[in-house]
């Protein structure tokens, strides 16, 4: 065992959380030159993972993924949490910071149970809890019915295979760190947006823990977090609750990131995109794009936004 407590990193218990958790562990020890004995992982089964009958975004939201790791962070139980960025409400507590992003992995979806969304049969019923899958479907097809599904990568699989839904979309990234990458059919995502901070890794401590922040800054992956913050704060910018059905797609652009973002109404029949090119670290740019694609929905889409046009 180590002379010196081991780092504890604090994990949902799911086994995609645990394969993150891991991965994260894995980069910290190479980076650091520990042995793996010196970081501890530390699982929690977060209010989300015990809730799987309703959409998320009517019990609470966002904050269910994060509520358990919080609160342990707080009381100094662990010393960093591990979380899927796309699941980390916009605003944070003052006390808890972002420290550390992993490299992003594929940001892409998969479709289930179809060779490609227009091969999906008419009329056919897609399974899924998340505004903007389910938005983005009814605008590229809006014969096909939603119906909610929710749960982790093999829960969905199996409600797939009792015939609860024809077809279903999962991450390409969730699927690759559970080593199931071969299964579905990738949508592009250039075509088929991505949620923000989609197949991004970050790890969060206290922000008064000087420690952690630097021994966690060695894992940072600044081109993927530069992804990341910019997404973050278009989300801030419109405002976005689980309810909004928002897509982000960033990429880089020589030294520069170019961003493509989408909202849509509810029912998918109105869609509305724009594009910007900014530099790194200009979240201001972000939030202006955010600002664009409220004034140019209508009063009932923009509704569903808390952002101010």
């Amino acid at each position: 065992m180590p002379e010196t407590p081991p780092f504890r990193l604090g994990t949902r218990r799911s086994p995609l959380a645990m394969a993150q958790a891991h991965e994260a562990r894995a980069r910290l020890c190479a980076a650091l030159g520990w042995d793996e004995a010196q970081v501890e992982l530390v699982p929690v089964v977060a209010s989300g993972d015990k809730i799987q009958d309703r959409p998320l975004a009517d019990i609470g939201g966002k904050a269910l993924w994060t509520r358990e790791l919080d609160i342990w962070l707080a009381e100094g139980k662990i010393d960093a949490a591990v979380h899927s960025m796309k699941d980390v409400e916009t605003i944070r507590p003052a006390e808890i910071v972002i420290a550390a992003i992993l490299p992003r992995a594929d940001k892409a979806d998969v479709l289930l149970g179809a060779t490609s969304l227009s091969a999906i049969p008419q009329g056919a019923r897609v399974g899924t809890s998340a505004p903007r899958r389910a938005a983005q479907l009814l605008n590229a097809r809006p014969d096909l019915e939603v119906v909610g599904i929710r749960g982790n990568v093999a829960t969905r699989m199996a409600k797939l295979q009792a015939g609860e839904a024809d077809a279903t979309f999962l991450a390409a990234a969730g699927l690759a760190r559970l080593g199931e990458d071969s299964i579905g059919t990738r949508l592009d995502p250039e075509e088929w947006l991505p949620a923000p901070a989609q197949a991004a890794i970050g790890i969060e401590c206290r922000a008064n823990d000087e420690g952690a922040k630097e021994l966690l800054s060695a894992i940072n992956h600044r081109p993927s977090a530069e992804e990341v913050l910019a997404e973050r704060a278009l989300l801030e910018g419109l405002g976005g609750t689980c309810h909004s059905p928002i897509a982000a797609l960033t990429r880089r652009d020589g030294d520069r990131l170019h961003m493509t973002a989408a909202i849509y109404s509810p029912d998918g029949a109105i869609r509305i995109a724009r594009e910007a090119t900014f530099a790194p670290g200009d979240c201001d740019a972000a939030r202006n794009l955010a600002r664009e694609l409220l004034a140019e929905a209508p009063e009932h889409v923009a509704a569903h936004f808390g952002g101010v046009a």
